[in-house]
């Protein structure tokens, strides 16, 4: 399973649950037991436990990530595969951005469903589909070109939306399945804050492509992903001399979706 920071949990999730809509179908203002899976620095589980009336607990492999979540909720270390918990001893199970990550997502959704008595529910992007419009026009096409290479390097489906996780809670053996849209939107406009200046200097020296190197190459032949860098520092360059000038927008927006499935 691949690994996150912090600071990148916080970046990617800010603003994310400005509106919690789509967490209808959680039935959240009755629920009395409460496990965030993979819970990371928090975010959902901070959500979680203002939105119920019960005890929100948060568990994740990761230490450091369950020091900052700490914060919020009570947390447990745990393996999603085998979680710490008894049967049936949540009301409701739930994941956020988990499931892309796994090599075997349906195994987890039936040990979510073993300490679940009623709900288990999964929040999950289709990352094939994000859109992303920027006053820098070669933004867009070279995020697609890199996005595509991506997904198709990663060796887990990081496309599940939500008819994949449909699929998944069906194998799983779970019941009145629901899916509910969620949007996150992500903008970038003047006044920029110090986050926004940092990715633009990430932009200019393609930082991020060379995190990804592992992935990008093999969908990209070397060349390809070379001449993919050239045009990305290029872009980034471009990037920066229009927040100089207080002219760079960009928004993106990242198709999520909150499935839920009963035991």
């Amino acid at each position: 399973m691949r690994e996150f920071s912090a600071d990148y949990l916080r970046r990617t999730r800010d603003g994310m649950w400005d509106s919690r809509e789509s967490l209808s179908n959680l039935d959240l203002d009755s629920r009395q037991r409460v496990l965030d899976i993979g819970c990371g620095t928090g975010e959902l589980a901070r959500v979680l436990a203002e939105e119920t009336p019960g005890e929100v607990v948060g568990t994740d492999a990761d230490p450091r990530l369950l020091s900052v979540a700490e914060e919020f909720v009570p947390c447990v270390a745990g393996d999603a595969h085998r979680l710490p918990f008894p049967d049936d001893c949540f009301d409701l199970v739930v994941c956020q951005a988990l499931l892309i990550n796994l090599p075997d997502p349906v195994r987890a959704v039936r040990e979510f469903a073993r300490v679940s008595s009623d709900l288990v529910a999964a929040i999950e992007p289709d990352n094939s589909s994000v859109s992303v419009e920027s006053t820098v026009p070669a933004e867009r096409t070279l995020s697609r070109r890199a996005r595509e290479a991506y997904v198709a390097g990663t060796n887990t489906d990081i496309t599940l939306g939500g008819e994949g996780t449909r699929e998944v809670f069906r194998a799983a053996g779970l019941d009145g399945i629901t899916t509910q849209p969620h949007h996150h939107a992500k903008t970038v406009e003047p006044p920029y804050s110090s986050r926004d200046v940092e990715a633009a200097k990430r932009k200019a020296t393609a930082d991020a492509l060379t995190d990804k190197r592992d992935t990008l190459v093999g969908p990209l032949s070397p060349d390809e992903y070379e001449d993919l860098r050239t045009e990305w520092r290029e872009m980034g360059h471009a990037v920066v001399s229009q927040m100089q000038e207080n002219d760079y927008r960009r928004a993106e927006v990242v198709p999520f979706y909150v499935t839920a499935g009963r035991i």
